[in-house]
């Protein structure tokens, strides 16, 4: 392999990182008033053991990283990375989570829903 090659897949590789890296970060929400405005529809269920994801609520932006449940709710929509909308029925929703009470409890139950996060 030429080195001119290498150089090209070397940047290609980093560009794909950059990427990847740059798409798990999809955490700060945004709750809408109308479900037209939404990108996923969410239902909060009553006990951990029926939810698909658990969440806990951060404080800081920059505690949001990850595809693991760390949620920071903006003020604006055209902050978040996902705008979402809470339904009154469980059938209504792409995805249920459960709010918990500690950092270390967030994260996926049922990882076939992760891709609505990305």
């Amino acid at each position: 392999m030429k080195p001119s090659e290498m150089n090209v897949k070397i940047k290609i590789i980093a560009i794909f990182i950059f990427l990847l890296s740059y798409q798990i970060h999809a955490q700060k929400m945004h709750a809408v008033a109308y479900e037209s405005q939404s990108e996923i529809k969410i239902y909060v269920v009553a006990y951990e053991s029926q939810c698909d994801l658990k969440v806990y609520k951060v404080d800081y932006q920059s505690q949001a990283k990850g595809n693991e449940g760390l949620w920071y709710f903006t003020e604006y929509s055209s902050q978040a990375d996902k705008k979402i909308f809470v339904v009154d029925y469980e059938s209504q929703a792409d995805l249920k989570i459960y709010f918990v009470e500690y950092k270390s409890q967030a994260g996926w139950r049922n990882k076939q829903y992760i891709h609505l996060l990305y």
